[in-house]
C-alpha cells in the first residue's frame, strides 16, 4: 500500500469518529460545466493523483462509456482528507452526472450528502440543468455553495475587464440565489443563499488548477487584476501555486457546509417518516455511533472482484465486517463481507464505519437503491423512497433474439433496475415483451442497450414508445355496479377528478404514495389545506400514483375484510386505465356501497378483484375520460441568424414557443414540445441551424392530447399491446 493510501486509512479511521470533522458533499452542475475536472483537482490536492494529471485523468470517470462519450454517467465516490485551520477533515465526496438523462443518479446521491458544491460555467451561466440539480438538492434539504468555473475563458476568449467580470459573476450569483429562494422551504431561504463576501462563492478554473474567493483575496493579496495579468501572461501554473483550487474550494466546503451533527437534526424529519421521539429517531438526530443502526443505500453497482457494492449513508449506529444487517424493503438479513471507504474506483478496507459517514458495503446481495438497512433485532420504518423530479417518458420494448438467452436477459434487467430505479422494467404478458422506461433515449442506450452488448445478450429493441396517461374531465353521474364472476357480490363505485391543488402537491412531492392510517393527523391537515373536504379526507384509504381511493360506504359489515383486495383492484385499474391500458393520473375513486356474500369463501380475491377493477374502469368511462401526453419544456440556444430554422423545427412538431430573448447575438427559445414528436429532434435541430443549435430539458408535464389525435393514438397503443376490442378479459 502506498504512503498516501496508508495515511488516508489511518486518518480516516480517526476522523470518521468525529462528526464535526466530517463533510459529506456532492459536486453538481449542468453538463460540461466542469464537475469531474473540479473533482480531479480536489483529489490531486489530497495527494491521491499527480497535480499534472488533475483535470486530464478524470479520476471518477472510470466506466469505459464515460471515457468514450466524455460525460459522467454514474455518480462516483471518493474520500479525502483536508487540513483547515490546523485540523484535519474527512471529506466524503460524490461526483455526479450533469446530463439530464442521468439525473436519477444525482437524486440518489443527494440522499447520501449534506451539502453540495454547485458548479456554474462563467460563460454559460445558469443553465436548465443548474436549476434541476439545485432543485434536487433542496428537495433533500442539502445545503449549497457555489463555484463559478472556467473564469479563464472570460479573460482569454471574451477579454472582459475586472468590472465586466464582476458584473458577470453578480448575474450568475443572483440567478443561483433566485433558484435557492424559489425551491427552498421558507425556513432555509435566507439562511442558504450564497454570498461573495462570506466566502460561500468561489471563482476559478478547474482545468488550470486555480481558484479564489473574497476571503482568500483578503488574506493572500491576490486580486482580479493579478488573476487577469497572470492569465494573459501565461503564468497560470504560478497562479495555481498562489491560489490553489483545492484549498480554496475545500476551505469553503468546511466553513459553509454542515457536518452530520448539524445536518441530521433537520434532514431526518424530511427523509424518515417514522415516529418522532422514538429511540431510533433520537439516535439519528444526534448522529449517535452507539445507537441502533439506521442507514440507507443510495447506490448499488457491480465490482468485478467483489460482487455487488452498496453505497450506504449511515445515520445512526455502526457497520462492521461480519455483522448481520436487516434489509427493510427486501425483508431479509444479509451478512457484511467488507466495509470500506471510497478512493474512486478502488476502496480502502475498514474494520467498521460509524454514523455520519458514507461507506461501501459488500455482501448486501438483495439491496437496491433506496433500501433501508438496520439491526436484525431492531427493525425500523423504511426511509422515504428516493423520488426523482422527472418521470420516465421514453420506453423501448426488448426481446431476446434467442429463447435460450431469456433467463440471462431477465437477470440483467432485474440487476439494472436495482442499480438505477429510474429505469423501470415491466413485462407485457400479452406480447411477451420486456418494456424498459427511462428518462430519455440516451439513458436507455447507455445503461441498457450498450450494457447488453457488453454482456453478450443479443436482443431486438423497438423504436422508442411514448407512455401516455389517462384522466377524467368530470365525475360519474351515478354509481357504477361491478358484479363478481359468481354474481354473489356487487360493488358500487364513482370516479371524480382529483382537485388541481392536490395534484400539484403530489407533483411537488408534498403528498407521497401511502396507505393512509386513520390517525395520520398530519396528512389529514395537509389534504384539507390543499382544498379537500375534511370529512372526505377521513375516508381516504390509499394514495397511489397521484390517484386516491376512498371508502365512503356506510353499514357494509364485511368491508374491512375485503379492503386489501379493493386496494389491489384499485392499483391494477390505475396502472392500466380503461381507454388504452395506460397509467391513470389525477383520479379519485370512491367505493360508495357494496353487497357482499355472508360467507367469506364466496368473496375471495378471484371474485372481488375483477369486479372492483371493472367497476373502477367503467366509472372512469362514464366520467368523460381523456388521454394526456407527455410534453418537454426545453430551452434552445442558437445564434440569432439561425433562429428561424430552430423556430420552424418547433412548429413542425406541434411545439409551442413560450418565450424568446436575445443577448449578444444569441437567442434563447423556451418552448414546449410533445415527447412523441421529439425523437430525432437533436439531429434535425443541428441540420436546421447549421450545427449551432443546442437544447436542454427544463421540465416534463402531462397535458391533454388534442381530441383529433386521440382515436389514432389509442388505436396504435392497443395494436402494440395486443388489446382486441374494448372489453377486459376477466379471469
Amino acid at each position: 500500500m502506498n504512503v498516501v493510501a496508508k495515511d488516508l486509512t489511518v486518518l480516516a479511521k480517526e476522523l470518521m469518529r468525529k462528526p464535526e470533522q466530517i463533510r459529506n458533499i456532492g459536486i453538481v452542475a449542468h453538463i460540461d460545466h466542469g464537475k469531474t475536472t473540479l473533482t480531479d483537482n480536489l483529489v490531486a490536492g489530497a495527494g491521491m493523483i499527480s497535480e499534472e494529471l488533475a483535470g486530464q485523468q478524470l479520476f471518477t470517470d472510470f466506466d469505459k462509456q464515460e471515457q468514450d462519450r466524455g460525460i459522467t454517467i454514474y455518480s462516483a465516490n471518493v474520500s479525502m482528507v483536508h487540513e483547515w485551520n490546523g485540523n484535519d477533515y474527512l471529506i466524503n465526496l460524490i461526483d455526479t452526472p450533469g446530463h439530464v438523462d442521468f439525473g436519477g443518479d444525482v437524486t440518489r446521491a443527494m440522499r447520501a450528502v449534506d451539502g453540495v458544491v454547485v458548479v456554474a460555467d462563467a460563460v454559460e451561466g445558469c443553465m436548465p440543468q443548474t436549476e434541476t440539480v439545485i432543485r434536487q438538492a433542496l428537495k433533500e434539504r442539502v445545503k449549497p455553495v457555489l463555484f463559478i468555473n472556467k473564469t479563464d475563458r472570460l479573460i482569454k476568449e471574451l477579454k472582459l475587464t475586472p468590472e465586466q467580470m464582476l458584473e458577470r459573476f453578480t448575474d450568475i450569483i443572483r440567478e443561483v440565489n433566485e433558484l435557492i429562494v424559489k425551491f427552498s422551504e421558507e425556513q432555509y431561504r435566507n439562511e442558504w443563499i450564497v454570498n461573495v463576501d462570506d466566502g460561500s462563492v468561489a471563482f476559478g478554473s478547474a482545468v488550470k488548477n486555480w481558484a479564489i474567493s473574497v476571503p482568500r483575496m483578503r488574506s493572500s493579496g491576490v486580486t482580479f487584476k493579478t488573476i487577469i495579468d497572470m492569465t494573459e501572461q501565461g503564468q497560470e501554473k504560478e497562479l495555481a501555486k498562489k491560489a490553489p483550487l483545492h484549498q480554496v474550494v475545500l476551505d469553503m466546503v468546511i466553513e459553509h457546509l454542515p457536518d452530520p451533527h448539524v445536518a441530521q437534526p433537520y434532514r431526518i424529519p424530511m427523509i424518515w417518516p417514522g415516529e418522532k421521539d422514538s429511540g431510533i429517531w433520537k439516535s439519528m438526530v444526534e448522529c449517535d455511533p452507539e445507537g441502533k443502526l439506521a442507514a440507507v443505500v443510495t447506490k448499488v453497482y457491480p465490482d468485478p472482484h467483489a460482487g455487488y457494492v452498496a453505497t450506504v449513508r449511515i445515520f445512526s449506529g455502526r457497520v462492521e465486517r461480519g455483522q448481520d444487517l436487516f434489509l427493510v424493503g427486501a425483508k431479509k438479513s444479509e451478512k457484511v463481507q467488507q466495509v470500506s471507504i471510497y478512493k474512486g474506483q478502488s476502496r480502502i478496507a475498514m474494520d467498521e464505519v460509524v454514523a455520519g459517514n458514507i461507506v461501501g458495503i459488500v455482501g448486501l446481495r438483495d439491496a437496491g437503491s433506496g433500501e433501508t438497512v438496520c439491526d436484525p433485532d431492531s427493525p425500523i420504518e423504511g426511509f422515504e423512497s428516493i423520488q426523482h423530479i422527472f418521470e420516465p417518458v421514453v420506453t423501448k420494448a426488448i426481446e431476446p433474439k434467442s429463447p435460450q438467452q431469456l433467463a440471462k436477459l431477465i437477470a440483467f434487467l432485474k440487476k439494472t433496475s436495482r442499480e438505477d430505479p429510474t429505469l423501470r422494467v415491466k413485462i407485457n404478458e400479452d406480447t411477451g415483451e420486456y418494456l424498459v422506461s427511462g428518462l430519455g433515449e440516451l439513458h436507455i442506450n447507455a445503461k441498457v442497450e450498450n450494457k447488453l452488448k457488453e454482456e453478450g445478450i443479443d436482443v431486438d429493441i423497438s423504436p422508442p414508445i411514448v407512455i401516455y396517461k389517462e384522466g377524467i374531465r368530470e365525475y360519474t353521474p351515478e354509481p357504477v355496479e361491478g358484479k363478481s364472476p359468481n354474481k354473489h357480490n356487487r360493488f358500487y363505485v364513482v370516479a371524480e377528478k382529483l382537485e388541481d391543488s392536490v395534484m400539484d402537491a403530489m407533483a411537488k412531492g408534498k403528498i407521497k404514495d401511502q396507505e393512509v392510517k386513520k390517525k395520520d393527523q398530519e396528512l389529514i391537515d395537509q389534504l384539507v389545506e390543499f382544498g379537500m373536504n375534511r370529512d372526505e379526507v377521513k375516508k381516504v384509504k390509499l394514495i397511489y400514483n397521484r390517484n386516491m381511493l376512498l371508502d365512503t360506504t356506510v353499514g357494509v359489515g364485511a368491508v374491512l375484510e375485503i379492503m386489501e383486495m379493493v386496494k389491489q383492484s384499485f392499483r391494477e385499474a390505475m396502472d392500466e386505465g380503461p381507454m388504452a391500458r395506460e397509467p391513470v393520473s389525477g383520479v379519485k375513486i370512491k367505493l360508495v356501497d357494496a353487497k357482499l356474500h355472508e360467507d367469506a369463501i364466496h368473496r375471495g380475491p378471484a371474485q372481488v378483484i375483477p369486479a372492483v377493477r371493472s367497476a373502477v374502469r367503467d366509472a372512469m368511462m362514464a366520467a368523460k375520460p381523456y388521454i394526456l401526453e407527455p410534453k418537454q419544456t426545453i430551452r434552445i440556444d442558437v445564434p440569432s441568424d439561425h433562429m428561424g430554422g430552430a423556430s420552424k423545427e418547433i412548429n413542425n412538431r406541434r411545439g409551442q414557443i413560450l418565450e424568446m430573448k436575445e443577448e449578444r447575438g444569441a437567442t434563447q427559445i423556451k418552448s414546449k414540445l410533445p415527447v412523441a414528436e421529439m425523437f430525432g429532434f437533436n439531429s434535425d435541430l443541428k441540420s436546421a441551424t447549421g450545427g449551432t443549435g443546442f437544447f436542454w430539458l427544463i421540465d416534463v408535464v402531462y397535458e391533454p392530447l388534442p381530441k383529433e389525435l386521440e382515436h389514432k393514438v389509442i388505436t396504435q397503443i392497443k395494436t402494440r399491446k395486443g388489446i382486441t376490442g374494448g372489453e377486459e378479459k376477466e379471469e
